[in-house]
């Protein structure tokens, strides 16, 4: 009877632990239509955010999470132009993105933009304390996620709201 016991719990236990990880890495993900305004970048000169001229777009989101959004893309927009013409961002670390969307990979476009891809500001406060920022290399490959800015990372904290930062929505205070 002992044995049926564990079996029995062993079993639940596998099944729940399956689930748990399909839960985490597919279910709530969904893919992300290409749209003209798909990946856009801050302009130095307005502060508003602009389209970018991108081919081979493919993105993922979910509405479990805000940082759960990732994109590729290429564009045919040299780097110059680019940093010559829209806002740069020095803090970006990329966030891991499931084994699954294969064309993401946070390590290494971590480490190359310490070296030679520049990011960008896409949207700031896409969602209050989350920017969307986006990578790009001198060959046109390009890259998009989401991450905590500043404002947020205080305030998700249940911290008061910093000098200069938006007032937050209700749903967080």
């Amino acid at each position: 009877m002992a044995r049926v016991i564990i079996v029995g719990m062993l079993v639940i236990s596998a099944v729940a632990g399956g689930l748990m990880y399909y839960l985490q890495v597919y279910a709530y993900y969904e893919e992300v239509a290409f749209s003209p305004d798909a990946v856009v970048l801050t302009s130095l000169i307005t502060g508003q955010p602009e389209p970018l001229l991108i081919a081979d777009f493919d993105a993922i989101d979910a509405v479990s999470s805000p940082l759960r959004y990732r994109a590729c893309f290429t564009t045919p927009i040299s780097l110059a132009t680019l940093t010559e013409t829209y806002v740069i961002v020095d803090d970006a670390e990329p966030r891991v993105a499931p084994g699954w969307f294969d064309c993401f990979d946070a390590e290494q476009i971590g480490a190359d933009i310490r070296t030679e891809a520049v990011v960008f500001m896409g949207i700031e406060n896409v969602q209050y304390g989350i920017d969307r920022v986006v990578a790009v290399y001198p060959d046109g490959r390009g890259y998009a996620w989401h991450q905590i800015n500043a404002c947020g990372e205080v305030v998700f904290n249940r911290e008061p709201v910093p000098e200069g930062c938006p007032t937050p929505p209700e749903s967080l205070n």
